[in-house]
């Protein structure tokens, strides 16, 4: 964004307090514009879809995982245009498109009638290549452009108070997050299937594209301020204040182990709770709890992910990255041995606590630690890379569990074998450290940067 754009409608610098602040709130806005492309905003609808389009529960997940993957391709690509165009412009492109595939998707059983009599194909093949080009688009401009955007436009307003402002969004979005299944499941009951995502598609498209347009700035410096709110700095001190920032490259920090540690540690955490949110009432159906009481865990792990984003915000600011990503991933092996026995009681605890802190810290590191290892300059490239690694694996979460369903007859195959993933990252997360651009790791491959011997 230019100079000139960032002071229009009005300017961030006139704003009675510093201007990161509302960029908080509208970027919390932006990640919960987000639902609808969110494994939590499509599992809602899935009994209704596969009541309309004549599709298997496996179908649909098989068509849920190639329009994810797809969208997983496309990331890292659309990581670069963010670095190029500003979170402004993605915010405003990437709202409307949402809005357009929604109203879309109100409409999949029709279109996949028109496409099967157009191209002569059976009425299942059909429904099955629309509904997977339709979530290709959801999760692409909703769980990927979208929440990329605003959470890398919060981050590039903040610096020593980066990990405060992430669990303040953190808040504000959770708080949103944890009435989502239950509010979509009453528009649904209200309005109908199409109804309701007719309903976001106005609210997406037509009101929050109007916010992003008008509130939306990509960095302080474009605004004539500084990260933090913190007053101008002289001339000789600003050369080597820009010069003690982090500027990797995408290629820099991809042979980083800490890189890797944290992408696939997110990743796997995506990918398990796509697997069990979008197969939640069959998994709780399973263990003989009713479709209300699984829809209702969401609501007390929001809760708790409200307290842990918050708490893993203000410490973020305190400590090593690698210890809340070693929290993380403990929380995730809780739920897991919760899933693995599930059965009304403390199976159910186990799941909501650990779901709860995961998803807190989920959120604070997705936002802050590319940002803090690796500076502002490639933001997009490098978040970027590390979405399409998070959207590929949530892709292969309902597909794991609906395939360890239909092997075994039950979830827990797949709840153990997440559970044998998080125990190797966890033991790579107590080597990971802050990434240095000046030393080597002498047990690593050649090509990998060290990280100090202190975080």
């Amino acid at each position: 964004m230019t100079r000139s754009l960032a002071h229009i409608p009005f300017s961030p610098a006139k704003c009675p307090v510093f201007y990161g602040w509302p960029v908080v709130a509208v970027g919390a806005l932006g990640v919960l514009m987000s639902v609808p492309g969110q494994t939590m905003g499509v599992s809602v609808f899935t009994d209704s879809l596969l009541t309309a389009l004549g599709l298997t529960r496996g179908q649909l997940s098989t068509a849920y995982m190639c329009g994810t993957i797809g969208s997983a391709c496309l990331m890292p690509y659309a990581g670069r245009l963010y670095d190029r165009l500003g979170s402004r412009v993605m915010a405003v492109v990437a709202s409307v498109s949402l809005a357009i595939v929604l109203v879309v998707l109100s409409r999949s059983d029709v279109v996949a009638g028109h496409v099967a009599t157009a191209f002569g194909l059976a009425a299942p093949t059909a429904a099955y290549a629309v509904i997977a080009l339709a979530f290709f688009a959801l999760r692409f401009w909703g769980q990927g452009v979208l929440t990329l955007t605003s959470h890398n436009m919060v981050a590039k307003w903040f610096d020593r108070r980066r990990g405060l402002a992430s669990g303040l969004s953190g808040i504000l979005t959770a708080m949103g997050f944890s009435i989502a299944p239950l509010a979509l499941d009453g528009l649904i009951r209200q309005f109908g299937w199409r109804g309701a995502w007719v309903m976001m598609a106005a609210v997406v498209g037509g009101l929050f594209a109007v916010v992003a347009s008008a509130l939306y700035r990509d960095n302080p410096e474009d605004c004539g301020l500084r990260p933090d709110g913190a007053p101008p700095a002289e001339p000789d001190t600003a050369n080597e204040e820009a010069t003690s920032e982090p500027c990797w490259t995408l290629a820099e920090a991809r042979r980083t182990w800490a890189f890797w540690t944290f992408s696939l540690s997110l990743a796997l955490s995506a990918l398990y709770t796509t697997g069990l949110t979008f197969h939640v009432v069959s998994i709780f159906d399973g263990a003989g709890m009713a479709r209300t009481q699984a829809v209702m865990i969401f609501l007390p792990i929001s809760v708790v992910a409200v307290l842990a984003r918050f708490a893993s915000g203000w410490l973020s600011d305190r400590v090593a990255l690698q210890w809340l990503l070693a929290g993380m991933l403990a929380s995730m092996a809780t739920s897991m041995v919760g899933l693995s026995n599930l059965k009304p009681g403390w199976p159910v605890a186990m799941i909501i606590t650990g779901n709860g802190l995961s998803m807190g810290i989920f959120g604070l590191l997705s936002a802050v630690t590319w940002a803090n290892y690796f500076g502002r300059r490639h933001l997009g490239a490098i978040s970027g890379l590390n979405m399409s690694m998070i959207v590929l694996l949530s892709a292969i979460g309902p597909v794991l569990f609906s395939t360890s369903l239909s092997r075994t007859g039950s979830y827990r195959s797949a709840a153990l074998a997440c559970l044998l993933a998080t125990a190797v990252l966890l033991a790579a997360a107590a080597r990971t450290r802050r990434p240095t651009q000046t030393r080597l790791w002498k047990g690593a491959p050649s090509g990998w940067r060290n990280p100090p011997a202190t975080p």
